[in-house]
């Protein structure tokens, strides 16, 4: 019976039928443990299998989670093609993409049930945020049973669910029964309600459990899970007891099998009284579990310790006794049973293997898990497998976790050890690690000691692979502070030994490192190389490389002004990043077009752009700045209160890097401010910070802007000799050259600001000009300041009437989508077709293919799944508009 579950039911048999049209959707079964989410979920795959496919998984409470439980189970009833996927431990590369391509093609709608995802391993987490995000296109629907109370703020399962669009996302929180529910069971089972609900608090799984009990005295059960089960089990007979104990000690379930190798002849006859009295349940994969998770759990704690870890051990030695013993859900299992039967030699001779699976699946967190199961025996390991574990744990939790201290100690161990067996080459890996950690930290000096030690520990053997990612570090901690000479020089270095030993992945890293210091400095060279990185990359899949090359290069071009390029590779490296789902470097990437908006005027775009960034979570300081930092700038051009705080926020955090490219914009930024404010002193001051700096590496366009915000304020600071056009011309006193050179690259504030400095017969006509284009920028203070010219010159009445609300720039989408492609977009993210779009806009079929064809291609998409991906990260890039508006 289905009490008070009706409309719950009623939603999701509405969102199955949008699955079966083609418009997927996620819905979260949510509640506290026994709320009956299960059961409803039944109900309606039930209801559901006769127009669509089941496919049901669940999640284990094991010490680590199997990698891809759920797919497991779910296994047996996928096509044979991807059965042999999971079979083999496919990589997720390969995986992923075949299941969506099976929900793709299907001829009818499928419905995935994952249940307890509470206790979801990484790489479960994983596949349902890659098929959420592309839900919206598919005949399927995913359903995840969560405990509510399980679910903690800092659960991953949040950080799924919060990635996915919420369109998508149906939340179904159950709630307790009421006093009138719980009544009407106990009248049909014949007993009486009296103090039921109280006791139970309306908890379904409760009130069962108390009303299968055969006693009549179920008035006189204690109020909570424990007492209630263990009342129930002190009523059966030992041989029942045995085979639930055997049973409990095994999260989600054991094989009928197992059991009767464990308890003997009996097991068979055994086990049907348990099935036939509802304590036990074979699940659709013939597996034997416990009608709730609760009644497992209360049955486990009567167990004594030592009772506990005899059965572990006689299960993990019957499940080694398998052919598939090194399967990933049996290695799994065996650690756990290992673990708890206290088999220090068999865990550390297991968990390795685990984790290895683990992490080839993408599952990093359970890898971290297993090595750290594995950490806990380590007195029992010989030296170098000891250090081996921490060296493994560290790394694998450098990619999941966020416990820095914890790694950074697990990486010092690890050289301790290596450095009693004279492993050189083991500490200087380490040495790298500790660099890498150090600076994601902001701890620059700690970050280059360590790159240089790590240089230093493999020098004197003979060259290898190690040697070479270290100059490759060394390298990149150069050029991160502006020392381009040396980070040549041992990029290089990396290259030539990168060739040698055939490590692509070093050598596409050092490239990126040589490219970039070389085009930083202005000097031949650096943009082949960065190419043959980014070629490179792309070529071999290497996704984190291939980020950061289009970071670089990016960020390298757009410094030179050449925007057509930087807006290509920019495009096309959000574009990949959402494809792989390499959501920093997209975010980083994000910053740096919010950075190429801003130069380009288009402060309201670089506004919400970067708004946008810094409004999602946790994203590491580094990853941010860049947003930050135009954010901070962007605001203080427009006359915002929030500004000057913002300022010192983004200061503070670029000092702590002790990068010049975090620090010098920023600082930049504050003699602009000052001077727009007439603040002499705070201008000498952020001058002078600056020109304490290593001027000698600085970059020639940082120079430039340093020495005209000099001249500007009337404070001598030093002037090279090779400047970049505009500024060189505005040095030379000739502000309108400069100007004319700014609007021929395309930076309309800077062609302002320069005109302001005019004097003589032109300055009216530059004042006039330079104020005009400042209004339509919205750029207050110096527009502002700009009529206070104009006023000592005696020429306030030429000056434009100052208009009121936004200006047509303001309006124009960040990617350059027209008024009718971006209603074209609002439509798309609906997931609406062509046919439906053109009726909707009163549009012939063929006018809006080519407006499609124009999102597509000013999205760098290849389908309309990629923009909505891009969408899903970047939600300014729909307008502010109800799609529903849309004009017919």
């Amino acid at each position: 019976m289905l009490l008070e579950r009706e409309k719950p039911l009623e939603a999701m048999r509405s969102i199955g039928a949008l699955a079966e049209a083609g418009h997927g959707r996620v819905v979260v079964v949510e509640g506290e443990a026994g709320i009956g989410k299960t059961t409803l979920i039944r109900m309606f795959a039930e209801q559901a299998a006769v127009e669509s496919r089941i496919f049901w998984g669940w999640c284990e409470a094991l010490f680590t989670p199997r990698p891809l439980g759920p797919v497991h189970d779910m296994a047996a009833a996928f096509p044979p093609g991807i059965s042999a996927l999971i079979e083999e431990s496919a990589a997720q590369d390969r995986l992923f993409p075949a299941l969506l391509q099976m929900l793709q093609r299907a001829d009818s709608a499928a419905i995935l049930i994952f249940e307890d995802m509470h206790w979801a391993d990484n790489a479960t987490l994983d596949l349902v945020r890659y098929l959420g995000r592309r839900i919206a296109l598919l005949p399927a629907m995913l359903v995840l049973s969560v405990r509510s109370d399980e679910v903690g703020i800092d659960h991953a399962l949040r950080d799924v669910l919060g990635d996915l669009p919420a369109s998508v996302v149906t939340r179904i929180n159950l709630q307790p029964l009421s006093v009138e529910s719980v009544n009407r069971l106990a009248e049909e089972a014949g007993r009486s309600p009296q103090d039921l609900h109280r006791i139970t608090e309306g908890n379904p799984f409760f009130v069962s459990e108390l009303l299968s009990d055969g006693a009549q005295d179920g008035r006189r059960l204690p109020g909570s899970i424990r007492d209630a089960v263990w009342a129930r089990l002190s009523r059966l007979s030992a041989d029942v007891r045995a085979l639930l104990d055997t049973v409990s000690i095994t999260p989600g379930g054991i094989e009928p099998w197992l059991i009767k190798h464990l308890i003997g002849d009996d097991a068979n006859h055994i086990i049907d009284q348990c099935l036939a009295r509802g304590l036990l349940r074979l699940d659709e994969s013939g597996m034997l579990t416990f009608r709730h998770e609760l009644a497992r759990e209360a049955t486990l704690e009567r167990i004594a310790p030592s009772a506990q870890r005899l059965l572990h051990a006689r299960i993990e030695a019957a499940l080694a006794e398998l052919p598939t013993s090194q399967d990933a859900a049996m290695l799994s299992r065996r650690v756990h049973h290992a673990d708890g039967a206290g088999n220090g030699e068999r865990v550390l001779e297991l968990a390795p293997h685990a984790a290895r699976q683990a992490a080839r699946l993408g599952s990093h967190r359970e890898a971290a898990a297993h090595h750290a199961t594995a950490l806990r025996y380590v007195g029992l390991a010989a030296p170098e497998l000891a250090a081996q574990l921490h060296d493994n744990w560290a790394y694998e939790a450098g990619l999941s976790l966020r416990d820095y201290p914890g790694i950074i100690e697990a990486r010092h161990r690890a050289i301790a050890i290596w450095r009693q067996l004279g492993r050189h080459e083991k500490i200087s890996a380490n040495m790298r690690m500790l660099s890498r950690l150090y600076w994601r930290q902001g701890e620059g000096r700690l970050a280059e000691d360590f790159a240089d030690e790590a240089v230093r520990e493999v020098e004197a053997l003979p060259p290898g692979p190690e040697l070479a990612l270290a100059y490759s570090t060394r390298s990149q901690l150069h050029m991160l502070h502006y020392r381009f000479d040396q980070a040549v020089e041992w990029g290089e270095r990396a290259i030539s030994l990168s060739h040698r030993f055939g490590e692509i992945g070093t050598r596409v890293h050092a490239l990126n490192n040589v490219g970039t210091a070389l085009m930083f400095a202005n000097r031949p060279g650096g943009k082949e190389r960065l190419q043959e990185s980014l070629d490179l990359s792309l070529q071999h899949a290497l996704h984190d490389d291939a980020a950061r090359a289009y970071t670089n290069f990016s960020e390298c071009v757009a410094l030179e002004k050449d925007f057509d390029l930087a807006e290509r590779l920019l495009s096309d490296g959000i574009a990949y990043c959402a494809r792989y789902d390499l959501d920093l470097p997209a975010q980083y990437l994000i910053g740096r077009q919010a950075q190429l908006r801003l130069e380009q005027g288009r402060f309201r775009e670089a506004e919400s752009i970067a708004d946008g960034v810094m409004k999602q979570e946790e994203v590491p300081m580094v990853m941010h700045l860049p947003a930050m930092t135009v954010l901070a700038i962007v605001r203080m051009r427009l006359g915002d209160r929030s500004a000057p705080d913002l300022l010192e926020r983004t200061l503070k955090e670029g000092l702590q890097t002790e990068e010049p490219q975090r620090i010098v914009p920023v600082r930049l930024a504050m003699v602009e401010a000052a001077w727009l404010a007439g603040d002499g002193e705070a201008a000498a001051e952020n001058l002078a910070a600056l020109t304490a700096m290593d001027l000698a590496n600085f970059r020639p366009w940082d120079l430039g802007e340093l020495a005209v915000w000099g001249r500007r304020c009337g404070i001598a600071v030093p002037v090279s000799d090779s400047l970049p056009l505009p500024r060189a011309r505005e040095l030379a006193g000739d502000p309108l050259a400069a100007c004319e050179e700014w609007t021929r690259l395309g930076l309309p504030y800077e062609a302002a600001l320069s005109a302001l400095q005019a004097t003589g017969s032109q300055a009216e006509q530059a004042i006039v000009g330079a104020v005009a284009t400042l209004d339509r920028l919205e750029a207050k203070p110096a527009a502002q300041l700009g009529r206070r010219i104009a006023q000592r010159l005696g020429i306030a009445d030429r000056m434009p009437k100052t208009r009121r609300g936004p200006y047509s720039a303001a309006r124009h989408h960040p990617l350059g989508l027209t008024r009718h492609e971006q209603q074209v977009l609002e439509l798309i993210a609906q997931g609406i077709g062509n046919k439906e779009i053109a009726r909707r806009m009163s549009r012939s079929p063929r006018t809006i293919e080519h407006h499609v064809s124009a999102v597509l291609g000013k999205f760098s998409a290849a389908n309309r799944m990629e923009v909505l991906l891009r969408l899903r990260g970047e939600p300014w890039l729909l307008s502010d508009r109800d799609p529903s508006q849309v004009t017919r």
